[in-house]
Parts: structure tokens; sequence; C-alpha cells
């Protein structure tokens, strides 16, 4: 059974990330009707950073040449070890179980929310690989970060996520649906662009749901 992991990461309950991210869901899940489906908001249920316990978990995985991730238990030394354990194995078996991950995240200061990143770094561990899964990263951004646009090299958004999935994970299947200039609803100053905001999300809007359509 092809299984959906769909998390959010945005503050705000009526995102255009949020809404994103739904499209790509409800076209996936009527494509998908026998599939899984799991769900989580990484807002309202905040997953904790790491503590000195999991930085002792990734170090004896180092140690021990540990690469496949059903012996990561095995790294569990202690109460302490046990505690943070106990939160990276419900976080982690999602991801594991999931065919397809769709992460919907705006844009917090070039880069992605810290309960994003939180979750992140609690799942991750050294020489891990997750190839043969999708990601699909459906974001919103305040400004332009496309190519080309004089705020491209401000991108720690999609390029962050884009190398950390290819590199330390060996994901090679990510696609991203970007809506851009998400200020010029409320920003005064950038009102005059608030027409291509509009087509920015529309053409988003199309993307997600005709990759969520795909079989």
């Amino acid at each position: 059974m092809t299984t959906l992991l769909h998390l959010d990461a945005s503050a705000r309950r009526r995102s255009l990330s949020r809404h994103l991210g739904r499209t790509f869901a409800d076209a996936w899940r009527t494509a998908h009707p026998d599939g899984g489906y799991v769900y989580r908001d990484l807002h309202e249920r905040p997953v904790p950073p790491p503590g000195e316990a999991w930085t002792e978990l990734c170090d004896h995985v180092l140690e021990h040449g540990i690469t496949d991730i059903g012996r990561l238990k095995d790294a569990v030394r202690g109460p302490a070890g046990a505690a943070a354990w106990a939160i990276v194995e419900p976080l982690l078996a999602e991801l594991v179980n999931a065919d397809v991950v769709l992460i919907a995240t705006p844009m917090y200061n070039y880069s992605v929310p810290a309960t994003l990143k939180a979750w992140i770094d609690q799942v991750t561990f050294p020489r891990m690989s997750l190839a043969g899964r999708r990601f699909v990263i459906a974001t919103a951004r305040g400004g332009a970060y496309g190519p080309g646009t004089p705020k491209e090299p401000y991108d720690h958004q999609e390029r962050y996520l884009r190398d950390f999935l290819a590199g330390h994970l060996a994901v090679r299947d990510t696609v991203f649906v970007n809506a851009e200039l998400t200020n010029a609803r409320v920003d005064p100053a950038l009102a005059h662009l608030r027409a291509e905001h509009e087509e920015s999300y529309a053409a988003a809007l199309r993307a997600a749901r005709a990759l969520g359509g795909e079989h």
C-alpha cells in the first residue's frame, strides 16, 4: 500500500503553504483511494529540539557503523537515551513507512521554520538513506526568489531542503511547488506586485493538483 506522510509547518492556520499542501494531499488521496495517509502538524504539535542524549545516539551510530534504519534503536543506552529514542521512534516510523513525503512550509527569514528544522534534526541520523522515496515541498515565500531574481542568492529554503535531502538522505526525487510574493497581500510597498503574486499562487495550485493526481 502506498502511503503519504503530510507535514505542515506554518504558524498560520490559513496559510498559503497549508492550502498548497492540502491541494496536493486531496488530489493524491483521490488518485490513491486505497493508499495510507498520515498527517502531522508541526506547529500545533511541535517536536522538541534534540538534546544531548540524541547526540549520544548519533555518536554511537557513527562509532559502530550502523547504517540500517531498523538497527538505530541499538544505539539506545540508559534512561536518557531511552527518553530521546521515545521522541524519535514515532516520527521516524512515520517517515520510513511513507512512499511520498509532503512538506508544506513557509519561508521564515530566508529559511525554514524552527518547527520543521526540529523535526528534520530528530529524524536524521548519520549515513542514513531514504533513497526511493519522493518528496514534494509546497512553499509560500514573501518575496521572489526564483532563478534570475535579485534575491535568488538569499534562498536558504529550497536550496537547503534540496541539498539536505540529496546530500544527506540520498533522495533524488524532490519536487518544489513555490508560491512567490505572498507579502504583496499585506505590504503596501509590494502592492504593485499583487497580480504577479496571484499568478504565481495560481500556478502553484495547478502544479500541486497535477502532482497529487499522478499515479
